[in-house]
């Protein structure tokens, strides 16, 4: 017997394309006897991964992409562990940066079938806690500065998705916003000081559709890695950002590639920030400090 399954839909993923693709899995939903439930407003998905699992599903599944993967995955972790059901993905957003990093199958109707039928795993998730106590799970990366601002500027561009829409708000970044913030760092009981245009906290080794920015990251090692880029000028971050996208923006000295158990933060400006690509915190946000740690083996989920 099949385990018993719902499956919540982001019909908005992809720039809204993804309803598309879902009407096609119906009849494999079928087959499965699998429930749907569709997201109307943001953090939809959040509230109804969390009342199928007080409902008794074994097997949460979201069908979009990151964002969707994000809320589905906070909605499980309210609910206790020994009642909290298998998460299955199935990749139909813009990055699909989560389901890459589990290596599920990219066509639509073999990932479905295989988050509805394939055997569980562990994985990792980092936890995040601001200064007013609030806090947010991440299970692949999450972003200060630069890459945060690159996520609010993609979403206000219409008309391009994919890995495209990601390139053309690095470039805008650059640009426009290009401002360091001086953040006091406490790194597993080490500290620094310095200007910092990003910080990437990573679970997994990739975000925005193909950028490298942790390419060491593994989801399920017991560590989170992170990815820091100091003061430079606009010329360097046009010449690193390529280089993320193989992963070869080690190199650079204005580059730090870490590892860390626990980081907490005091920053000299307004913080922006992105929790798997969903914005945290945008313009006019006044938030300076937060930590993260990692939890180990905190979720099971349907790996390819």
């Amino acid at each position: 017997m099949s385990p018993k399954a719902k499956l919540i839909f982001n019909p908005m993923a992809d720039m809204g394309e993804a309803w598309k693709i879902a009407n096609d899995l119906r009849p494999i939903a079928h087959q499965y006897g699998a429930e749907w439930s569709g997201t109307v407003y943001p953090t939809h998905a959040t509230e109804l991964a969390r009342q199928a699992a007080e409902q008794g599903f074994e097997r949460v599944i979201a069908l979009g992409g990151d964002g969707t993967v994000h809320e589905v995955v906070n909605g499980l972790m309210q609910v206790p562990a020994a009642r909290r059901p298998v998460l299955g993905v199935v990749p139909i957003g813009s990055g699909n940066d989560f389901a890459h990093a589990i290596g599920v199958p990219k066509a639509a109707d073999r990932a479905l079938a295989h988050a509805l039928e394939g055997p569980a795993s562990t994985v990792d998730l980092g936890l995040m806690t601001d200064e007013h106590g609030r806090q947010e799970y991440f299970d692949n990366t999450l972003g200060m500065g630069f890459d945060a601002v690159v996520t609010i500027r993609s979403h206000k561009l219409p008309f391009i998705r994919g890995f495209l829409m990601y390139l053309v708000a690095v470039l805008q970044t650059i640009i426009v916003n290009h401002q360091p913030a001086l953040m006091k760092i406490e790194n597993d009981g080490q500290s620094i000081e310095q200007s910092n245009i990003m910080l990437t906290i990573c679970n997994g080794p990739r975000q925005g559709g193909g950028f490298l920015v942790a390419p060491d990251a593994k989801n399920d090692d017991g560590i989170l890695n992170f990815s820091m880029v100091e003061r430079c000028s606009r010329l360097t971050m046009l010449r690193i950002m390529p280089e993320v996208m193989r992963g070869t923006h080690g190199r650079f000295p204005q580059v730090t590639l870490g590892t860390t158990r626990q980081l907490s933060l005091v920053s000299d400006r307004p913080l922006y920030i992105h929790a798997d690509g969903e914005v945290y915190t945008s313009f006019g946000s006044n938030l300076r400090q937060i930590s993260c740690e990692i939890v180990p083996n905190a979720l099971q989920v349907i790996k390819g």
